[in-house]
């Protein structure tokens, strides 16, 4: 009998291994509102030395320091759930898309598949077409294609100076 091939990766990548590519491609300031889906992710990016990981409490607030960040001289990435996007259309819009201001966004997919907590189901099915709508490119990688999918949002923001997203689905980090 065949194995039944799961939509959710079997080996996420280890949070110091996702950190150690995110600096490779030059990250070198961390934001956002912390998730449980990359809680190994956080904890990577606290103890890390050198790291410089400022929690938010909103995901606004967040985008908003992306942005000065980068106006510094620094190459920011926002950390967030895909609910945190519903807070956060606007500063992205206004902000990051209007004055061409580049930032990783880390998305965690909540409600992917419709596995998950009843208030993470609608958003889980529509983060991705809010995404295009508002006109930031993203993709949703697995563990496989992660460095790949980085390299590619890495990239796309140096080349149209904007921001790009990766869906972070569950299992793809720890």
């Amino acid at each position: 009998m065949a194995a039944h091939a799961s939509s959710f990766p079997t080996d996420p990548v280890a949070p110091a291994a996702f950190l150690e590519a995110l600096r490779t491609e030059g990250y070198d300031f961390f934001t956002g509102v912390p998730c449980s889906l990359v809680s190994g992710l956080i904890a990577a990016l606290e103890q890390h030395p050198g790291t410089e990981y400022y929690p938010e409490t909103r995901e606004d607030a967040a985008v908003g320091l992306a942005c000065g960040a980068f106006m510094a001289g620094r190459s920011p990435v926002v950390v967030m759930q895909n609910s945190g996007l519903g807070v956060c259309v606007n500063a992205l819009t206004s902000m990051t898309l209007m004055y061409r201001t580049p930032c990783l966004l880390l998305i965690t997919w909540r409600g992917y598949e419709g596995k998950d907590a009843p208030e993470h189901i609608i958003m889980g099915e529509v983060c991705g077409k809010l995404l295009e709508t508002i006109g930031v490119p993203h993709r949703a990688p697995t563990p496989e294609t992660l460095a790949g999918d980085l390299a590619w949002a890495t990239a796309y923001q140096r080349s149209h100076s904007a921001p790009a997203a990766l869906l972070l689905r569950p299992g793809v980090t720890l």
